[in-house]
Formats: C-alpha cells, sequence, structure tokens
C-alpha cells in the first residue's frame, strides 16, 4: 500500500497498512436472502480446480506432536499459521447479499506433515455452522483466534485430506492506530478486501502466514447487478441463477493469505495485455475517468519492471480502485486494490513491484518486511531515474533523503528490526529503499543488476530472508557485504559510514 505524507520539503510515500480441493458452489435462492448449497456433483458449470504444485517441501516438517501448532512462533505475530500440515489450495465458495451478510464454504486441501489428532485454521469471521476433514463430521471449538478442528479419525503423516468449513454472518473489519482499517472493509455498494498483514481470517479461514502459500478458486454468487472481482484469471463466464450470478476466479501460483483479494459491487471492467500477460482492471463508477489511464499505467509498469527484473511471475496482471476512503494501496496478488484513490504513476510501479519482491518472493519472517518495501520503493526510485533522464535519478532522491536529520523518521527504527509497531513505518520504506541503493553503490550497477534479477528467479513462488538476500548479493559482486547491511538495517541513527 501507499499513502502520502508531508516531510520536510519532500513527500514520504510509503504502503501503510496482505490437490484440487473438493469443488462447492453457492447460488443465491432467486435474490431471496436465503442460499442453497449445491453439491459438487450438482453445481452446473464448475471448473476444475487447479491443482496445487507438487514436490514442494514443506516448511513445517519439523513439528510434531498429535495436535498441529497453533502459531508458528513468528517474531511479530507468535499465533499466526499453524504447524502440522501444508495447505496446498482453498476452494472458496461465498454468497454475498444486499443486507452485507454472506454464507460461505471454504473447502482448504492440505497434506499432513505429522500424524495429527487435530490442527487449526486462524479464523475470526462468522459463526461456523459445521466441519467436514475428508468428508465427515469433525468436531471444532473457537479459541480466540484459532479454529481447532478434530476429526473423527487421525490425520497420517504426508497423506492429502480435506477441511471444509461452513460459516454466515457478517464479517468485521480489523483495525490499529498504525495500520487504520484493513481485512473485510464494507463499501458503497459491496465490499473490498485488503488483508495485510493479518486480515484475511476476518472473513476466510486460513493457515494464515506468508510461509504457507497455496493455490485458490473463488466462486462468488453476488446479487443481480453487481460483479465479483477476485486475484487470478476468470475461469469461465458468470452463472446466472434467477436474480444472482456467480463468478470464477482461479489463482494457479502459491499465493500468501494476506494477499487474498476479493470485491464485490458495481465496475468498470478492462482487459488488455502486457506483452504476453493478460491485464485486468476494475474500477469502482465514482473513478469511471481514471480507467484507461490505471490500465495504461499498469502495462507500462508491468512491461517495463519484466525488462528489468525478468518475465513477471503470474499469469494475469491489473488493479482495482474501489470507494472506500483508505487512502492506501495494497499489492494484492496480481490485481493490486487502490482504496479511495486514483493512483499516480508511482503507486502503480510500487505496487507492481511486490509482484516480484513480496507476492512471487515472499517472507519467510515478518520482521524482514523491508525486503518487500523497501525493493519496491526503489523501483519507483528506479522508474523516476528511467524517465527522468538524469534530471531524478536514484541517486539524487538518496541524497535529498540522506541529508535529513539523524531524528528523522525515516532512519527509526532501524528498518530491519522494526518491531511488529512500526512494521510499515516510514523508515521501513525510506530507509529500506536507501539500504538498496548503498547495495548498489558498493557493489555497482552490473552486479546490482544481476541481483535484483537472480533474487526474483532463484526465489520465485518460495521464500526468502535478509540472510538469502546478503549471501547472493556476496556471491554476485565477490565482496564482503554484511557491514553494510548490519550499519543499514540494524544500527540505530543515521548511518555514517558503510
Amino acid at each position: 500500500m501507499n499513502t502520502r505524507a508531508p516531510f520536510g520539503k519532500t513527500s514520504v510515500r510509503f504502503t501503510v497498512v496482505t490437490a484440487a480441493a473438493t469443488a462447492l458452489a453457492l447460488a443465491a435462492n432467486g435474490g431471496n436472502a436465503a442460499t442453497q448449497t449445491a453439491s459438487p456433483a450438482s453445481a452446473p458449470g464448475s471448473p476444475t480446480p487447479a491443482a496445487p504444485p507438487s514436490g514442494t517441501p514443506s516448511p513445517f516438517a519439523s513439528l510434531t506432536g498429535a495436535a498441529g501448532s497453533a502459531g508458528l512462533g513468528d517474531e511479530y505475530f507468535p499465533s499466526a499459521g499453524n504447524g502440522g500440515y501444508d495447505a496446498l489450495h482453498y476452494d472458496v465458495a461465498l454468497a454475498y447479499r444486499k443486507d452485507r451478510s454472506i454464507t460461505a464454504a471454504s473447502v482448504m486441501t492440505a497434506r499432513a506433515t505429522q500424524d495429527l489428532g487435530s490442527f487449526s485454521l486462524d479464523y475470526r469471521g462468522p459463526k461456523v455452522s459445521g466441519v467436514l476433514v475428508n468428508g465427515r463430521p469433525a468436531a471444532f471449538a473457537r479459541k480466540g483466534q484459532e479454529l481447532v478442528i478434530t476429526p473423527d479419525r487421525p490425520l497420517v503423516d504426508g497423506r492429502t485430506f480435506t477441511a471444509e468449513v461452513r460459516y454466515a454472518g457478517r464479517p468485521q473489519s480489523r483495525s490499529s492506530s498504525e495500520l487504520g482499517s484493513y481485512g473485510w472493509i464494507p463499501t458503497r455498494d459491496g465490499v473490498v478486501t485488503v488483508s495485510q498483514p493479518d486480515g484475511t481470517p476476518s472473513w476466510l479461514p486460513v493457515n494464515d502466514h506468508p510461509l504457507d502459500k497455496a493455490t485458490y478458486t473463488f466462486r462468488i454468487t453476488v446479487p443481480e447487478g453487481l460483479r465479483a472481482i477476485a486475484n487470478g484469471r476468470p475461469v469461465e463466464p458468470p452463472a446466472r441463477r434467477g436474480r444472482s450470478a456467480t463468478h470464477v476466479w482461479q489463482v494457479t501460483s502459491p499465493m500468501a493469505s494476506y494477499l487474498a483479494m476479493i470485491a464485490v459491487g458495481r465496475f468498470e471492467v478492462r482487459q488488455a495485455r502486457a506483452g504476453g500477460v493478460q491485464v485486468i482492471t476494475a474500477v469502482d463508477p465514482r473513478y469511471a475517468r481514471h480507467a484507461a489511464k490505471l490500465e495504461r499505467d499498469t502495462i507500462a509498469a508491468t512491461t517495463w519492471l519484466a525488462g528489468l527484473l525478468g518475465h513477471y511471475p503470474f499469469p494475469t496482471a491489473g488493479g482495482v480502485i474501489d470507494d472506500p476512503q483508505l487512502h492506501y494501496a495494497l499489492e494484492t496478488q496480481e490485481r493490486p486494490v487502490y482504496a479511495g484513490f486514483a493512483p499516480a504513476m508511482n503507486f502503480v510501479v510500487h505496487e507492481t513491484a511486490h509482484q516480484w519482491f513480496g507476492n512471487s518472493v515472499s517472507l519467510k519472517r515478518w520482521p524482514d518486511i523491508w525486503l518487500n518495501e523497501g525493493l519496491a520503493t526503489y523501483a519507483e526510485w528506479l522508474w523516476q531515474e528511467h524517465r527522468g533522464k538524469g534530471k531524478n535519478t536514484a541517486q539524487k532522491i538518496f541524497n535529498r533523503y540522506y541529508r535529513q536529520p539523524g531524528n528523522s523518521v525515516i532512519f527509526r527504527p532501524p528498518p530491519g528490526r522494526p518491531g511488529a509497531r512500526e512494521l510499515f513505518g516510514y523508515s521501513v520504506y525510506i530507509r529500506g529503499a536507501m539500504t538498496v541503493h548503498a547495495l548498489r553503490q558498493r557493489i555497482g550497477d552490473q552486479a546490482f543488476f544481476r541481483v535484483l534479477r537472480a533474487w526474483a528467479e532463484l526465489y520465485r513462488h518460495g521464500n526468502a530472508q535478509t540472510n538469502d538476500l546478503i549471501s547472493l548479493a556476496e556471491r554476485e559482486s565477490g565482496k564482503q557485504l554484511d557491514r553494510l547491511f548490519t550499519v543499514w538495517l540494524y544500527q540505530k541513527g543515521k548511518p555514517k559510514s558503510w
């Protein structure tokens, strides 16, 4: 996400605050409040969900015990994620009604990484009416943010299983003093989800940590006159039944749960191409005059970044402008959301760069958020350098920031250890980008741009951390870089020498 805030004579811009499943479709009953649940066999026109990636080593293989752990022990979000299994695919059927309530069923396909007597999903959403594991009723209990599920028979290490959760009600957004509202956000005519860092469990039961990426199918039923947009690609025309329609979207590349996005409302939808990449944009009528520009800017950013970083990592690109006045953007996978404003080109470059930095190459731990935001912010600087033809180079931008006093918020806290309350603070973005530029200064352009491309390719659709970037940069440049990264990422105050 990006937002603007005045800072001295400059403008600081930063992101605020992110095996096939059983097919299940919900269709609204003639526009009435009641909904019907169709079995997989009876759901007309339901596509076969994409098979999740196979042969990927599980990040949870070392966890043991009869119960999967509730939380993965992340330093900033210790309760986020769950152990004992590796989620592969989510098949989400969600019916949205005009009274803003939903009826939903989500089927997670996962692989057990230990013998499991019980396991958990992260979930803070509406009331759960039932849970099935491998098609059989399972006991469940809600404990804080955890939905604890106990199947009627143990799950065997290494075996694939399904967990279906049915729920209904009105999801609630989350809020914090730093992030404002996020998660499930009502709009004038529907809803949009922007969920970094932990908002997705407000509307969907998931294994909510970037370590456990999965593929998704979204089957979203909406009343007549509304449309449903989501990540990925629409796989068929909307299936109409009575006064409702079901829109199906398929995400075939692994995705961190905080990047999952659905938007329901009235939209102008446009489709184009950026080379071989399908570009899908959707704009609320309030911003209709910006629809063509969003499409053009997205194509330009995608094409330019692909030349810089290597081929675009997903089947589709695009963007959504919706009406809630959040004044930030989020890099939701393949389709960033711009909440309440028409984005300037730098915003589009930032969120598009995240498709490589943060979405394809995802975090192993939240304290490394600078890897996402510092690299995406530096992509903006490179864009200005590209467009300015020497008038506004990355070096000049770096120099302007470096002239700020040592007690400036762009220097504190150190971006490699910002703390949970400063996860999206100025220093993560600006000092993070300055760290990237300091690396460029130290190793030279030839090695630096090799590092960017190698980073995007080596960890494509996977996870990485700061030490991985240091090792890669040292290997590509032949230079020892520990001091540079220590000074810029972890030392307090304004870096003096590196």
